[in-house]
């Protein structure tokens, strides 16, 4: 699944835009690699969001392409 989609339907950024935005100004880092928007993400994978100066660390747990909002959470787990 694609970096842009996968945060907005895990609802970690609340909408695709912003978070192309985010990737297209290198504040997403996949694995320790600075991630495009078509970034592909996989289970197992670790996706860093820094915003301002608020560093999060995200694991992806599960990749499903619609989910209900109660159950988005379950797709992935905050390390730090």
């Amino acid at each position: 699944m694609r970096l842009d989609k996968f945060l907005k339907v895990s609802r970690i950024i609340k909408r695709r835009t912003i978070a192309k935005d985010f990737a297209d100004s290198e504040r997403v880092l996949i694995n320790g690699r600075v991630a495009k928007p078509s970034s592909e993400v996989k289970k197992g994978d670790t996706i860093t969001l820094q915003i301002g100066s608020k560093k999060t660390v995200f694991e992806v747990l599960d990749i499903k392409e619609n989910i209900r909002a109660a159950e988005a959470k379950n797709m992935y787990r905050i390390i730090e």
